[in-house]
This record gives structure tokens, C-alpha cells and sequence, in this order.
């Protein structure tokens, strides 16, 4: 009789273990594809920022043209800049547009300082406080973003998460990062 109670005991913890085991492995799954969604969400945020920024952009060339004539070449430097930071698949190639675009829009405020009647223009000016609103939220939403990868990238190197992720093929997440330090600074819009 001792020895079948203690095969039952033995059973029972061993059932125990492996149920412990199993509930274990599903708790970092899903943690896991949580991680994974909250980068995606936290990124589309990033995107709906980016959008709104390359939306005003039209709005400022049109307001501009009229008084930047003789600035062809650096208002279509900001049209291809745009189209280029829309176009980019990933997130680094999005970086570097983003680079680019911050670049050209500098270029157009350095110009336009030139221009006192573009400068007391209502519609630039509103432009001007719309556009710095929308740098604040991209770099908001950029800084939500990194913070999210960031605490996915530990689960996907840390154990015993890292053994469940490369048995499921989670792989870490790019960071947002801008290469050019002056871009690394919001864009002055001074008019």
C-alpha cells in the first residue's frame, strides 16, 4: 500500500511539473505575439504622425510657391523628400527618408527667411504652428515606439523567452533611429 501512495505522489507531481511547465511556455508565447503586436501598434502611431506631417507638407509648398519663384529647385527637393519618406517599406529606409525630408524642410525655412511677406503670411504662419505641433508628436510617438521594441527585444533575448522565440521565429524589432545629428533636433519653423 506505501509504495502504491508513493507512485500516486510521484504521478501527481510529475503531472504537476509538466502542467507547470506548459502553463510556463503559453504565458511567455503570448507574451511574446503581446510584445509583437504592441511594437506594430506603436509603430502605426509613429505612422499616423508621419502621415499628418506629410499631409501640411503640400499646404506649405502651395503657400510658399507664390513667394519662392526663384526657389524651384528647393521646393521640389521637399516634394521628391516627401514622396520618398511615403514610399519607404521599412523602417530604416523610413529613417533615412525622414532624414532627407527634415533636411529639404530646413532648406525651405532657411530660404524663406528671405521673403519678410512669406514670413507674415496667416496661412504659413498657422503652418509653421501646425507643422512644430506635428514634430512633437512624431517624436512623441517615435520615443513610444523605441520603448516598445526595446522591451520586446529583452524578451527575445532574455531566458528562458529567447528558446520559445527562435522555436516560433520571433525576431527582435528595428529601432527608429535617425543617422544625421542635426536631424536628431526638431525643425525650427521660424517665419
Amino acid at each position: 500500500m506505501p509504495y502504491i501512495l508513493a507512485a500516486n505522489i510521484g504521478l501527481w507531481v510529475g503531472l504537476g511539473v509538466v502542467v507547470l511547465l506548459v502553463l510556463m511556455f503559453v504565458g511567455i508565447y503570448n507574451g511574446l505575439v503581446a510584445g509583437r503586436n504592441s511594437c506594430k501598434n506603436a509603430w502605426s502611431q509613429v505612422d499616423v504622425q508621419l502621415k499628418r506631417r506629410y499631409d501640411l507638407i503640400p499646404n506649405l509648398v502651395e503657400t510658399a510657391k507664390g513667394y519662392l519663384k526663384h526657389e524651384r529647385e528647393t521646393l521640389e527637393a521637399v516634394i521628391k523628400a516627401r514622396q520618398m519618406a511615403i514610399d519607404a517599406s521599412s523602417i530604416k529606409d523610413q529613417a533615412k527618408a525622414e532624414n532627407m525630408l527634415t533636411s529639404t524642410l530646413r532648406s525651405l525655412f532657411a530660404v524663406s527667411e528671405s521673403y519678410p511677406d512669406l514670413k507674415a503670411n496667416q496661412n504659413m504662419m498657422a503652418l509653421q504652428e501646425e507643422l512644430t505641433s506635428t514634430e512633437n508628436r512624431i517624436g512623441f510617438a517615435r520615443q513610444n515606439y523605441n520603448d516598445t521594441v526595446l522591451s520586446f527585444n529583452n524578451r527575445v533575448q532574455q531566458f528562458p523567452s529567447n528558446v520559445i522565440a527562435g522555436m516560433f521565429g520571433f525576431k527582435e524589432e528595428e529601432f527608429f533611429e535617425l543617422e544625421d545629428q542635426a536631424a536628431k533636433e526638431p525643425v525650427k519653423v521660424q517665419f
